[in-house]
């Protein structure tokens, strides 16, 4: 066998935007196709307004324009504008930018020269131009590669940059933009720089309380007390307790959402309960005093150290080079201020430590009940063939993979047969049910541990104790497209929402898409998932075109399978619109209002018979955005 040869031949060097084309994932994290939001078609539009925001933030300009049609994206600001010289520079040479020198970009996020390359070296189209003193320069670049530069022209235009970029369709495959990503975004800097006035698609978008608004916006139902807004130079915290279960965190660095938490996030859970138990003087749990609790805090950092390029998860130990640690820092700022509060408050003091007392005797009512179900899960756990794992879990992972480990949920034996055989088995698992599961809406978590499909549920989840150790970045809901099938998935999406809403919250959990219909002939086949598109599959085919009705994922073989849950994977986020409330959800949806149910399908649903002998219904509601 000849010897594989190692030359100065198989050195290659390769220049800044091919570097980012062969390995996007080292810049934007991951690419997806715009079902997640953290997809990189997000990443590429936050690249952009990061610079926006920084501009803002140093003191110039106070608006911002961003616009997104048919997959363009344009974002201007009003800010100083890129120096004309150095127009082409700043967004083709790596290394190259105006935030090295800490003094002019003292507390920004975009520290490193990246982030606007990126979106240029992965955009079949990127433009910009830069006006300043009544003067403008244009430079267009498809897929890193300058087109056109222009020369210094006259302009009476306003200083400031302008960007508008195409995603490359051969590495973002199939995207598409969801609005609601998009607006949750924009959402995030109004509540972290008030007085910036950011308007998406014409509307104007603005935030006058900051991390108060974000709570009151993003609270299911009411508060248990007024929120508690308290601040300082470098930090901001607003937090107060709800009537849902568990923790629910937004946290911040520099205007950037860490989305995974880090050294902030995890300094303030530990003092928030150290100064509630020292203004108590009792030794109360940590778990009892943060059950319910939803907060927001936001830190500004010199020179932040984060754990990847898409910055999701801060790093930093110390609030600046040789300062403070962190933890100290946010210790200090909450035995403050949040001591004071208590002590000027007193009845939002009470109502706190009866909070804090409710859930400790939950914790303890639960604890037997939980012993018996895991002593009952590990004696069936051998005979147990409801969960096919996967040899990953989302904590083996780094942070770019971290979303590729999927668990289906599926209804009967063929239908996860089908996936089990198709799947990957490195990071797709599929977990089997039996039947419709209960309904669960108004119950308590005692029922999670006495219902045996609830709690083998949550085990394969392993977020019995903490949603951080979820195991699999998706939870994709596999039912059949028929009655049963839109109330089991109903019914699963119950539990989530009921018991642990965090999931649905950050964008854990999934709908699988799967085709309706099969249209091929000797030729070619065309698996289309609406009645439009298999009216253009038989337009295509001609009439020899044999028509298949898919009525269960059971009728789907393994290996057509293979399509639908591999790299083509059609997925529909569970989202929760800015509107939305769990608790009236699942009342109007789940609860006991037959007459009023029935008044709103008659007034929301179409329901009209096709070709193929089915019965398409549409909800045309939009509590949750998903098709359903």
């Amino acid at each position: 066998m000849a010897e594989n040869q190692y030359t100065e031949d198989n050195i290659r060097s390769l220049d800044w935007k091919e570097h980012i084309r062969l390995r996007p994932g080292m810049y934007i994290g991951k690419l997806g196709d715009g079902a997640a939001a953290d997809d990189g078609i997000y990443i590429l539009a936050k690249e952009i307004v990061d610079n926006c925001i920084d501009e803002y933030v140093m003191g110039n300009g106070k608006k911002v324009e961003i616009k997104v049609k048919d997959g363009l994206v344009s974002i201007r600001d009003y800010g100083r504008g890129v120096p004309l010289g150095k127009l082409v520079e700043v967004v083709s040479k790596m290394n190259t930018g105006g935030k090295y020198d800490s003094k002019a970009f003292k507390k920004s996020v975009g520290l490193n020269g990246v982030g606007s390359k990126a979106v240029n070296a992965l955009s079949s189209h990127f433009m910009l131009y830069s006006v300043r003193d009544g003067e403008k320069k244009q430079a267009v670049f498809s897929r890193g590669e300058l087109i056109s530069e222009s020369p210094l022209v006259k302009t009476d235009e306003a200083n400031g940059t302008y960007v508008e970029f195409i995603p490359d369709e051969s590495i973002f495959k199939k995207y598409a933009f969801k609005t609601a990503y998009l607006e949750k975004m924009i959402w995030n800097y109004c509540y972290l720089n008030r007085g910036l006035s950011l308007h998406f698609n014409g509307e104007r978008f603005q935030s006058k309380d900051g991390l108060k608004d974000l709570l009151e916006n993003n609270m299911d139902g009411d508060p248990l007390y007024p929120i508690i807004h308290i601040e300082d130079e470098d930090i901001e915290v607003a937090f107060t307790h709800g009537k849902t279960y568990g923790e629910d965190y937004y946290s911040f660095v520099n205007g950037q959402h860490t989305t995974q938490g880090g050294t902030h996030q995890s300094a303030f859970r530990e003092s928030v309960a150290k100064v509630i138990r020292d203004f108590y003087n009792k030794n109360y749990e940590s778990s009892d005093i943060r059950q319910s609790i939803v907060a927001a805090i936001a830190v500004k950092v010199i020179e932040p150290v984060f754990e990847s390029q898409t910055k999701t998860k801060l790093g930093s130990q110390e609030i600046e080079p040789n300062g403070k640690s962190m933890r100290a820092f946010i210790n200090d700022f909450l035995k403050d201020k949040l001591d004071n509060y208590l002590h000027r408050n007193p009845d939002v003091a009470e109502t706190i430590e009866k909070k804090i007392k409710q859930s400790e005797r939950e914790r303890k009512e639960l604890a037997g009940i939980r012993k018996i179900a895991r002593d009952r899960s590990k004696k069936s756990s051998v005979h147990n063939k409801k969960l096919r794992d996967c040899r990953l879990h989302l904590t083996d992972l780094k942070d770019d993979r971290r979303e590729e480990t999927t668990l289906f949920i599926t209804e009967g034996d063929s239908a996860s047969g089908s996936i089990t055989k198709s799947r990957d088995v490195n990071t797709q698992a599929v977990f089997s049910l039996r039947g419709k599961p209960l309904n669960c809406y108004g119950l308590t978590k005692k029922v999670v541990y006495e219902n045996e499909e609830f709690n083998l549920i949550q085990a394969a989840l392993d977020i019995e104790d903490d949603m951080d150790n979820l195991r699999y970045g998706r939870i994709v809901i596999a039912t059949d497209a028929d009655v049963d099938g839109m109330h089991i998935r109903m019914l699963l999406l119950t539990f989530f929402l009921q018991f642990f809403p965090d999931l649905v919250k950050r964008n854990h959990v999934y709908v699988l898409q799967t085709p309706l219909f099969r249209v091929r002939n000797k030729k070619k086949t065309l698996y289309c998932y609406s009645e439009e598109e298999r009216r253009k599959a038989i337009e295509e085919i001609g009439k020899t075109a044999e028509i298949t009705r898919f009525k269960g994922l059971g009728e789907i073989s393994p290996d057509e399978f293979i399509h639908f849950i591999g790299e083509d994977i059609r997925l529909e986020p569970v989202l929760l619109t800015k509107e939305a409330s769990i608790d009236s959800i699942l009342s109007y949806y789940m609860g006991k209002n037959t007459p009023e149910r029935q008044e709103f399908i008659i007034d929301n649903l179409r329901v009209e018979k096709d070709p193929a002998e089915s019965l398409v219904i549409e909800d045309l509601s939009d509590d949750i955005e998903i098709v359903i």
